[in-house]
């Protein structure tokens, strides 16, 4: 059983507290409760903006007008449109942990099966209903450049940052073997799951459901072997 040792530290707010790289894609953070809105506002018109015009054609001249707010304001925080997409990743996958976070606590996992099928599901639905989400999810979907491949951290590739953040979800249900070896195997299925769930929201935009179904099957193969 996943017990709650392995879930991410929880803070006072009641949301995951996710470890951040100090390299990332900030110019500072907001602190004060203002500066959090203004923030979070320039990130929702970035995913809006997304949604109608893709990341190749994002400026921070447009985003700034979108969320009202002065352009100085916007690179405060943001050094560019690679820090508006690395923050709105980051944001993302934080909101992804909470809320398979809240699954875990709520339904208790006893597989990695189990475990597998609850963060698909997490995931279809943010891509469903999450403005942005589709084009930036943890990363810049269909940009490979060095910089957005490498948005959430400095060192590490989007899926293998995302593997780092999930271990402490999933680990626990993985096994007891050689550590090195089972995040290996976490970072190949999100590989895997990456490629097989975009194919599904080609195909449908609501997701492919028999193409979901086979991701959630793939993962619970290869995790279980």
């Amino acid at each position: 059983m996943l017990g709650l040792a392995n879930l991410h530290p929880i803070g006072q707010s009641g949301t995951v507290q996710a470890p951040t790289d100090p390299s990332g894609p900030l110019r500072r953070r907001p602190v004060q409760q203002r500066s959090r809105e203004r923030f979070d506002r320039i990130l929702d018109a970035c995913a809006r903006l997304l949604d109608e015009v893709g990341h190749t054609a994002l400026t921070t001249k447009e985003v700034a007008r979108r969320a009202e707010v002065p352009i100085g304001t916007l690179y405060q925080f943001f050094p560019g449109v690679d820090g508006l997409l690395g923050a709105l990743a980051e944001r993302n996958l934080g909101r992804f942990a909470d809320r398979l976070t809240r699954r875990v606590e709520a339904e208790r996992p006893q597989c990695i099966g189990a475990m597998v099928d609850l963060a698909i599901e997490e995931y279809v639905a943010m891509r469903r209903a999450v403005p942005g989400f589709g084009v930036v999810d943890f990363g810049a979907i269909g940009r490979e450049d060095p910089r957005s491949i490498h948005l959430l951290d400095a060192a590490l590739e989007n899926n293998a940052a995302v593997a780092d953040r999930l271990w402490f979800l999933v680990g626990g249900l993985l096994g007891d073997g050689d550590q090195a070896a089972t995040r290996v195997r976490l970072h190949v299925a999100l590989e895997s799951a990456d490629a097989v769930l975009r194919l599904a929201f080609r195909r449908d935009p609501e997701g492919d459901p028999v193409l979901i179904a086979e991701c959630k099957r793939l993962l619970r193969g290869y995790l279980d072997g």
